[in-house]
């Protein structure tokens, strides 16, 4: 205030525009007013700042700690408060006035003005200008020019930085390449530089502005420069003699509203300047303030403000790394300070800066080592002592000494933090989880659980029972069950069974709070109900939530409590090591990659019905009970404790705790939550009563499941399956996003993609909502039936209510739109897959209708798959609960190519699994449609494999299409089914079948000598095998006539021992067919006459090769004699002329028609 009327200006003035200004605090909105009207309670009030400000001054010297602020005000306070000039009693002005040298009342007493209203009449009677020439297109320079386009005026503009001329010319402004080329047009030019040396340059120097103004021409300075550069620059403009006007125009508001047109603009000048920028000025403002006293007069304004933000940052800086040295919770001094009479403008608007460590410049201190350094300079012209602006400008200058000074100007906290080795920071950092975990201590040698698990749940009957606010919670466990109903009867039923655990699915995370309490009461009162009907039962119940926090966190609990009756305390243990959540002194954290982030800082703590703060579980406790429990209220179990001293170490902590009390665990590997669990267990068999509020590890430590593989579709026995999978996400959390789009990109092949408009199912009219789900149904129900798997996603715009209560009535929209989409798909899928804690419940219970479930296993770490009861819509169909914050971006299409329509197996494989089973693969000749689907038709019938063998002679009829048709429906069938080429004893039609698709060949040389079949199966063999396809021979020759080749009785040979060793090592084949009496066609009327002791020693012979029998002939062979030779090691059989027989007698029939052929 001093020196602002020692430059000249209305006290009242000051205090005016100052209490709307960045310079604001309470104080001196509440203080300046007693110090003008001289009151005398002002020497009661300083007298008490004195003292208070000694205690912390002690305070400071106990603990260290540097406060040079304080410490310079304080001796203005001792000054202040003492009440004395000359011996003489004087009140706390007079004695500032004999100080400062300035009568401060007089200066009141003078006449006062509106600066507001004089400001309005200037506007009223300004002219209109339209050519705007501006200088300096810095962050406040380019909104404010940028605005003024918008506003319509023309404007010319000019910075030393290119891009953001490029930047300003894409908006439609006009740019030059020098002040000058600015200036030579313009009516107005606007000088937006950074301080008095640049507005030197671009004013007078080479190229400057100056010497290209017309005359007449008004400038707006609105650089924050001295009152004694205005006053001079007047002066040497005067000197031009072309009437040059100059306004003094600071500004002040930051970078929005710059840009927004609603800045502060403190103005003076002569009238005709004034007059002549008026609707400029006016365009640039939302509040605009003339100031008498001509130019110099605004700066002078703009420096009493400068000083107080400067001084108010270095002050908010100093107080909050002072409480950070005394080990207070930055944050929430900073809440408790927004209320306080502390609070100043800069301290509300800086202070989360610094607890953010995010020092992104917004104003720089550089640019209060400028400001700091005009107030210090000003005041010794005007000869004002100024202690504490001093003492703060010093402060900003430590601070671009130590090369933060193009940071922002809430960086002067570090000038601190170096100095005392604190940090302000009101977060806890991201650690490297590598570092972390390796820093910890060695985890306790045993595993603790067995014997633990088997008292706790057998011998004393104790079932532990989850409340699962969603179905993932079920992430580690299997072989459990899983209720969605809980009448008394149906927990009777289960407590009878005497399980160590089962889960009830509440979907409570879904609902408001009150509901979900209520619920939770319901469901305790008929386990208690259920627990009387089976002697000897007991439960420990657990409240399975979120791993990041979420849900009604202590509703649920106080719901638990009102009907259990009290705990020996709470439990909260999130830790979720599939997931990567963590808990380490205290802090929980959810693994990215390889960072820990503290859980307040990610994505799940912005939840628009969950959100929190603390990532400290201590500080998140008493955040979410707002204040009912405080932080130091709440009881730890380090890490530390559970490594090095074990289960019984829990145990006496445990017992020890206070009753109610809430205890937090930390953990950072299974092996703790194992020590937990186990000194958990011993707690409680000495009597003690625990509600556990934790994540899924928990569970499957407390009852001891031991983990198993990710489960395949092939473990589950599931039969092949056309249909496509449907997938279904409405989860929003951005980690579900980024999945969506991996899979979208990585399967987009296979994928069928329905995209479900939340808008239209949330916020639009019934009819509409029900189109779209009407479209969506169609789709999916193609899609399915094609056997493509079939993505459902909510559009990934997150649409939220203006409370958590008007959010979750969104949510309910959108799940029950999702449930009425999978209700109404009639296709049966492959698999379902549901993305979301809150879409898969819904789903199970509401689309699906299951009452029940067993939980399998997980189809991925942390990713549970069940298996839906026989009541629900589609029994037997694997429903896969994928939570929204697990895996990392692949995850999602890992699990869907895992679980896609698995591909034909090849005939390798087929005889594979027949040699592993003990059993024979048929391979049928096939010649058209009719024939391929009888086989596939009787193969899925009989649920067995088979092989459609195509014969030259009849590729030499139907050509590519009936080899494309065998492979069409060997895709379709839902057994295993190959295409085999047969008898190719031609090379150059065998070339040609390797190119066909076939899965396997076989090359026939059993016409030619040894040596010639074994060059002409080795050639073929070696091409075949490089396109991945089995190769079978013949040795030895077959009589008998098949497709219109016929081998004579004298021609046939057996196969020979000695040969087939060479032949299989020199050819390299896969299945051997050999001659033991067989032939194509018909048997004698004598019947068939095989050498089996032939048989058994060509199988000794193959199973030392790893080659597989193979029999031709098998039509017309007795039922026993087929099974004798498949004891005998005889994997594959061909059979051509029975079913060849029976199509032919089909086409005898005159009454048929063609489509009754078809059908036969």
């Amino acid at each position: 205030m001093f020196i602002g009327v020692r430059a000249g200006i209305h006290p009242s003035i000051i205090y005016d525009i100052i209490s709307n200004a960045a310079g604001s605090s309470r104080i001196f909105v509440e203080v300046v007013p007693k110090i003008l009207s001289e009151d005398p309670l002002l020497i009661d009030f300083l007298k008490s700042l004195k003292k208070h400000a000694s205690y912390v001054m002690d305070t400071a010297k106990a603990a260290t700690f540097p406060l040079p602020l304080l410490a310079v005000a304080y001796q203005q306070l001792i000054h202040g408060s003492s009440g004395v000039i000359r011996d003489e009693s004087a009140s706390p002005l007079k004695v500032w006035e004999q100080l400062f040298g300035v009568n401060i009342v007089d200066a009141a007493s003078q006449q006062i003005y509106d600066a507001s209203k004089l400001a309005d009449q200037l506007v009223m009677a300004s002219k209109a200008a339209k050519r705007i020439g501006f200088i300096g297109l810095g962050a406040m320079g380019f909104g404010m020019a940028s605005h003024l386009l918008k506003s319509g005026f023309s404007i010319t503009a000019y910075d030393v930085y290119k891009p953001t001329l490029a930047r300003f010319a894409a908006l439609g402004g006009l740019t030059k390449d020098s002040p000058e080329e600015v200036s030579r047009d313009a009516e107005i030019l606007i000088i937006m530089v950074a301080n008095e040396v640049q507005a030197e340059s671009v004013l007078y120097g080479n190229a400057g502005a100056v010497s290209g103004l017309p005359a007449g021409t008004s400038i707006i300075l609105s650089s924050t420069v001295s009152p004694g550069f205005v006053t001079q620059l007047k002066g040497r403009l005067e000197a031009e003699c072309r009437e040059i006007k100059l306004v003094d125009a600071p500004v002040s508001g930051g970078v929005k509203r710059a840009a927004d047109g609603t800045l502060t603009v403190i103005v003076s000048g002569t009238d005709e300047a004034l007059h002549c920028t008026g609707r400029v000025l006016s365009a640039l403002s939302e509040k605009l303030y003339l100031i008498k006293g001509g130019c110099g007069a605004a700066s002078s304004v703009k420096m009493v403000n400068q000083l107080l933000a400067g001084v108010h940052i270095a002050s908010a800086a100093e107080a909050m790394a002072f409480g950070a040295r005394l080990n207070l919770r930055t944050r929430r001094v900073f809440e408790i300070i927004q209320h306080a009479r502390g609070y100043s403008w800069m301290f509300g608007n800086r202070v989360p800066h610094m607890l953010d460590n995010d020092y992104t410049p917004l104003s720089a201190v550089d640019i209060f080592v400028k400001d700091l350094g005009i107030v210090s300079r000003e005041s010794s012209n005007l000869r004002i002592p100024l202690h504490v602006s001093s003492v703060a400008h010093q402060l900003f200058v430590s601070g671009s000494a130590s090369g933060w000074g193009r940071y922002d100007d809430s960086a002067v906290v570090k000038v601190y933090e170096t100095l005392s080795g604190v940090k302000v920071e009101g977060r806890p950092p991201m650690l490297n989880k590598e570092d972390v975990l390796r820093s910890l201590p060695v985890e306790w040698p045993e595993v603790p659980m067995d014997d633990l698990v088997s008292s706790a749940s057998h011998d004393s009957k104790k079932v532990l029972v989850v409340l699962d606010d969603d179905p993932t919670g079920t992430q580690t466990v299997h072989d459990i069950e899983v209720l969605t109903e809980w009448p008394v009867e149906a927990l009777t039923e289960q407590f009878l069974k005497l399980p160590t655990c089962f889960f009830i699915l509440t979907n409570s995370r879904s609902m408001i709070a009150n509901k979900a309490a209520l619920l939770v009461k319901d469901i305790c009162r008929n386990l208690e109900a259920a627990a009387k009907t089976v002697p000897g039962i007991s439960y420990t119940v657990v409240l399975r939530g979120d791993s990041t926090l979420r849900g009604h966190f202590p509703e649920e609990a106080d719901a638990v409590v009102s009907v259990l009756g009290d705990m020996d305390a709470w439990i909260i243990c999130p830790f979720f090591l599939q997931g990567g959540r963590y808990t380490i002194d205290d802090i929980h954290y959810v693994a990215d990659s390889e960072r820990l982030i503290p859980a307040g800082e990610t994505e799940f703590a912005k939840d628009a019905a969950f959100g929190y703060t603390s990532s400290n579980l201590k500080q998140w406790v008493e955040e979410k009970t707002k204040g009912g429990i405080l932080e130091n209220q709440v009881s730890t179990i380090s890490i530390s404790l559970l490594r090095k001293e074990g289960p019984d170490a829990v145990c006496q902590l445990l017992c020890s705790l206070e009753k109610g009390s809430v205890c937090i665990v930390n953990a950072a590997s299974e092996r703790d939550m194992n020590v937990f669990a186990a000194g958990m267990i011993q707690a409680e068999l000495q009597g003690k009563r625990f509600l556990c509020r934790t994540a899924a590890s928990f569970v499957s430590a407390r009852i001891g499941i031991k983990p198993k593989p990710p489960i395949r579709p092939n473990d589950l026995g599931l039969k092949r399956n056309l249909a496509g999978g449907l997938i279904v996400v409405g989860s929003y959390v951005p980690k579900t996003t980024k999945q969506v789009d991996k899979l979208r990109s990585q399967c987009a092949q296979s994928l069928r993609v329905i995209e479900v408009s939340v808008e239209m199912i949330s916020l639009k009219s019934t009819e509409e909502r029900d189109q779209e789900i009407s479209r969506i149904v169609e789709l999916g129900n193609a899609y399915i039936q094609s056997g493509r798997d079939t993505l459902v996603v909510t559009s990934r715009q997150l649409i939220t209510g203006k409370t958590p209560e008007e959010s979750l009535e969104i949510n309910y929209k959108v799940s029950s739109a999702l449930v009425e989409i999978v209700r109404r798909i009639d296709s049966r899928p492959r698999y379902i897959l549901a993305k979301g804690g809150i879409t898969s419940s819904d789903l199970a219970t509401k689309a699906l209708e299951a009452r029940r479930a067993k939980v399998m296993g997980q189809a991925l770490a942390g990713v549970p798959l069940w298996q839906l009861g026989p009541e629900s819509r589609h029994p037997g169909v694997p429903y896969i609960v994928f939570p929204g914050n697990v895996g990392d971006n692949s995850a999602l299409a890992e699990v869907v190519q895992n679980w896609a329509c698995p591909s034909r197996s090849s005939t390798k494989e087929l005889l594979l699994n027949a040699e592993k089973s003990g059993y024979a693969v048929g391979a049928f000749n096939v010649y058209n449609l009719e024939g391929i689907e009888a086989v596939i038709a009787a193969a899925e019938a009989e649920e067995s494999p088979a092989i459609l063998q195509v014969h030259p002679s009849s590729l030499k009829q139907g050509g590519v299409p009936l080899v494309a048709c065998c492979i069409a429906a060997a895709e379709r069938a839902n057994v295993p089914i190959t295409v085999h080429y047969d008898h190719g004893a031609d090379k150059h039609d065998l070339l040609g079948a390797l190119e066909m698709g076939f899965d396997s060949v076989m090359v026939d040389g059993s016409h030619l000598t040894l040596e010639e079949n074994i060059l002409y199966t080795k050639n073929i063999s070696s091409l075949a095998h490089a396109e991945g396809m089995l190769v079978e021979a013949e040795l030895g020759r077959l009589s008998g006539t098949e497709d219109g080749l016929t081998v004579e009785e004298y021609e046939a040979r057996f196969t020979d021992i000695a040969q087939a060793e060479q032949f299989i090592d020199e050819t390299g084949i896969d299945a051997l067919a050999v001659c033991i009496g067989n032939v194509h066609g018909k048997y004698p009327p004598s019947g068939p006459n095989l050498r089996l002791d032939l048989l058994k020693e060509l199988r000794a012979l193959t199973m030392k090769k790893g080659v597989s029998l193979v029999l031709h002939g098998a039509s017309g062979l007795p039922h026993e004699l087929v099974k004798e030779c498949i004891d005998l090691g005889v994997r594959k059989f061909n059979v051509n002329t029975e079913v060849r027989n029976s199509y032919l007698q089909s086409l005898k029939k005159p009454e048929k028609d063609l489509v009754q052929v078809m059908a036969s």
